[in-house]
């Protein structure tokens, strides 16, 4: 580092406050897809990130998600509780991969995908982090959709 990275009021840039975002404190003020409820914690709106969105989303009993992708945005996914089951398409097949606590989901940028809960007794709950600063949701009519990432980012935010 330069003796040139301060900020405006003269601090130095690795001198800054660390924010603190309590379960409770979580908002569903953020763009949903049918099936499953989002709440985020840290994003550009909630703590200033500028690369970093997170948060947690449930998937109720015997339910699933509309097929979505989330844009430009890397998507790592944390199960935390529950069995969620994560599909995506190959080719013409519907590939689907069946989850415990403690597993991780990858999600590239732009592959369509939906969450399922097949348990009828227990909601999944899920820890999301993206690779961008807002949590961008593009809901689509099928897996199979066209996605066109050379369109600009088209997506849903929030």
């Amino acid at each position: 580092m330069s003796g040139n990275d301060n900020r405006a009021d003269g601090t130095a840039d690795w001198h800054q406050r660390l924010e603190h975002i309590r379960g409770g404190g979580l908002t569903s003020d953020t763009n949903q897809t049918s099936g499953m409820r989002r709440f985020e914690a840290i994003s550009g709106k909630s703590v200033g990130s500028e690369k970093l969105w997170m948060g947690r989303t449930h998937v109720g009993p015997s339910t699933n998600s509309g097929d979505h992708h989330h844009g430009e945005a890397e998507t790592a996914i944390y199960v935390v509780s529950g069995h969620p089951v994560f599909v995506f398409a190959e080719g013409e097949e519907e590939v689907r991969v069946e989850t415990e606590p403690g597993d991780y989901i990858f999600v590239p940028p732009y592959v369509p995908h939906r969450e399922e809960n097949p348990a009828s007794d227990e909601e999944a709950v899920v820890v999301i982090a993206r690779s961008t600063q807002e949590g961008i949701v593009v809901n689509l009519p099928s897996l199979w959709a066209q996605v066109d990432p050379s369109a600009g980012n088209s997506g849903e935010r929030g």
